[in-house]
């Protein structure tokens, strides 16, 4: 693949910051440890917010698989059926470091939201680090949470629960930009509700609401 070919990957790579542009995440990774496992692609969505409307900017969005150089354990042959990610699509990815700086110009500072974001932050940030460029500063929001918090009744912990819950469909699971639809998607079904709680939806505001489910009963 050509350096011109990999550059097409990145989509909008550089999108000024603005008030009412929030960033809907997923990555893929080589396995479920984020202090081990490798970083293997990124994609994120842009949701305009305006006032109490909020809608998805499918041309604002981003996806990248970052190169992987070989290492001494082989191929999880298990985890590539489950992503979609081949060895040769690893192999001739964006190099990590031009790939990760495009991803940093994407979010552009905005509000980062993920469900279970606590991985796919520790997935980007080890990431960084790994090639001695500084984490994104963007803050930050997980939408499982929030979710609990405005959906109650909803007996539903997966992303997946969440989608039979309330009638999502994702053309492909675990294949980064699908998921990152499908969690956008999620956040605009629960809009009316937080609309309810928050009527001026500052993000600072649905962050505190999401820590409130730490006292939720279980």
């Amino acid at each position: 693949m050509s350096l011109l070919d990999r550059l097409q990957a990145w989509r909008h790579p550089a999108v000024p910051a603005r008030s009412g542009r929030w960033v809907v995440l997923d990555v893929e990774s080589s396995g479920l440890d984020p202090r081990q496992d490798r970083l293997l692609a990124i994609a994120a969505v842009a949701l305009h917010v305006d006032g109490p409307r909020a809608r998805i900017i499918l041309g604002d969005s981003f996806e990248v698989v970052l190169q992987q150089t070989t290492h001494g354990r082989g191929p999880d042959r298990a985890n590539i059926l489950l992503h979609g990610i081949g060895v040769g699509a690893q192999s001739a990815g964006v190099p990590r470091p031009q790939a990760l700086q495009a991803f940093q110009d994407y979010a552009a500072g905005c509000p980062l939201i993920a469900f279970h974001a606590a991985f796919d932050r520790a997935m980007i940030e080890r990431a960084f680090q790994g090639e001695s460029l500084s984490p994104p500063v963007n803050p930050w929001l997980d939408l499982e949470p929030l979710a609990a918090v405005l959906r109650p009744l909803v007996q539903a912990r997966s992303l997946d629960e969440w989608m039979r819950a309330l009638n999502i469909h994702c053309a492909v699971r675990h294949q980064a930009a699908a998921d990152t639809l499908a969690t956008a998607e999620l956040l605009l079904k629960l809009w009316p509700l937080l609309m309810v709680e928050l009527p001026r939806p500052e993000f600072r505001a649905v962050q505190a609401l999401a820590a409130k489910r730490r006292w939720l009963p279980r």
